[in-house]
């Protein structure tokens, strides 16, 4: 995508920079600088991903730019935890806004993810389908025709991101949505959208990702290897505003997660049948308060601008990576709770926030028991627990790990034990 047309969402930064928990915005198009690139399990297609099933002939759906193609492959099998057995270890690596421009961060990290067998998640922003001159097909909630805070995109920015996504399924990602315009502030802004609107920009999301071809004018282009309606079950809003309404929508289109709002280091639950995947808080090491596992809400706290003093470049990045890599550990040595980290393709601070992603991946992806997975095989794996065992898993507390260890803490119920109401009424929101 031009990075001419995507600008930075920094409305928020007076109160991002006091209690850093907004964030959300583009690239500013310039290279990124990184390294880190040891590690094992080069070529690997993710953790315990088996070789895809038959897969069916390709079925073209609409204008042909989407397909059914079959099983995704790369995915991982949900299994339900035995009595005593310790739940793996879930990181799942997020990308808002998802697009190929200059700085060719999708098709990098594709890289990276392969190389230390993870899966991710991936939230495209709808207008990165849609060029400039056919703008007028968007009708935002509250803004005139053709409005995006963002901008669209030319035709090799739409042609660089389809083989990305194309790319990046086939690898057993995930493709989400970020929506369209990203309108965040009080004017316009998603916060202010009803459950009606909610459900129009959503209607809209997926039509650009069904019509590319056609609204690109590249119809000799391979589609998409998946249908969209059924891809298409979670996402994270703009800024993280706006999140009640879009829930409700969402549960009404049969949505399956939404990961916009904030919570601490433990067991998800649902809310009205979606599981809240929301971002977590996570420490900022040498400072005394934690904030969102996001780039943005790193750089808001530390520089509070996109280019800040380059002298602090290297130890603003080392001090996210090592503020991830603190909730890794005391999720991995105590309550095994996911782990949720949300970034943008960007290069602000020199591309430091990028090196701190790679780095994170590199350190954490290879360990015993972990799983670095999209968002869409954290929720089938939620949805084939036993309800009464993921309650009890929401009573440890951040880093708390069970006492007596998980065999003890996870042993075989007696087969007469009731199950509590109250636990019903939680798994179905």
């Amino acid at each position: 995508m031009n990075a001419a047309t995507r600008r930075i969402a920094v409305g928020a930064v007076a109160t991002a920079l006091i209690a850093g928990l907004a964030g959300c915005s583009g690239s500013d198009g310039r290279g990124a600088t990184r390294k880190g690139d040891s590690g094992s399990n080069k070529g690997a297609p993710g953790p315990n991903m088996g070789a895809a099933g038959p897969q069916s002939a390709v079925r073209l759906i609409g204008d042909g730019s989407t397909a059914f193609t079959g099983i995704q492959p790369g995915l991982l099998k949900p299994e339900r935890l035995k009595p005593g057995q310790p739940p793996p270890q879930f990181v799942v690596f997020s990308w808002d806004g998802a697009g190929e421009d200059s700085l060719k961060l999708f098709s990098h990290f594709r890289k990276v993810a392969r190389k230390y067998g993870a899966t991710m998640t991936y939230f495209l922003s709808g207008v990165y389908l849609l060029p400039e001159e056919k703008a007028s097909l968007y009708d935002p909630p509250q803004h005139s025709p053709g409005r995006s805070d963002i901008g669209f995109n030319d035709i090799q920015g739409i042609t660089d991101t389809v083989r990305e996504l194309r790319g990046a399924w086939q690898e057993g990602n995930e493709v989400g949505t970020h929506f369209n315009g990203h309108f965040c502030g009080e004017d316009g802004g998603v916060g202010n959208w009803s459950v009606p609107e909610w459900k129009s920009e959503i209607s809209q999301a997926k039509s650009f990702v069904k019509n590319w071809k056609t609204n690109a004018d590249l119809r000799t282009e391979p589609p998409l290897p998946f249908d969209y309606e059924k891809e298409l079950i979670g996402a994270r809003t703009p800024c993280l505003e706006g999140r009640p309404n879009f829930v409700r929508a969402a549960s009404e289109l049969g949505f399956r997660y939404d990961t916009s709002g904030i919570n601490d280091q433990v067991w998800p639950k649902k809310e009205l049948g979606l599981w809240d995947l929301s971002l977590q808080m996570v420490p900022v090491p040498g400072r005394a308060f934690e904030t969102l596992a996001m780039d943005y809400n790193f750089m808001v706290n530390q520089s509070g601008t996109s280019k800040g003093d380059s002298s602090q470049y290297e130890y603003w990045g080392n001090q996210m990576r090592d503020g991830l890599v603190q909730a890794f550990d005391r999720a991995y040595q105590g309550n095994r709770a996911p782990l949720i980290i949300g970034n943008h393709f960007e290069s602000w601070n020199g591309g430091t926030y990028m090196r701190a992603i790679e780095e994170t991946i590199a350190t954490v992806c290879v360990k015993r028991d972990v799983k670095c997975v999209s968002f869409r095989q954290l929720a089938d794996w939620l949805d084939v627990q036993d309800p009464q065992v993921l309650e009890k898993m929401r009573t440890l507390r951040v880093g708390e790990a069970p006492k007596g260890g998980w065999a003890t803490f996870l042993a075989a119920q007696p087969a007469n034990a009731a199950v509590s109401p109250a636990v019903n009424q939680a798994e179905q929101g």
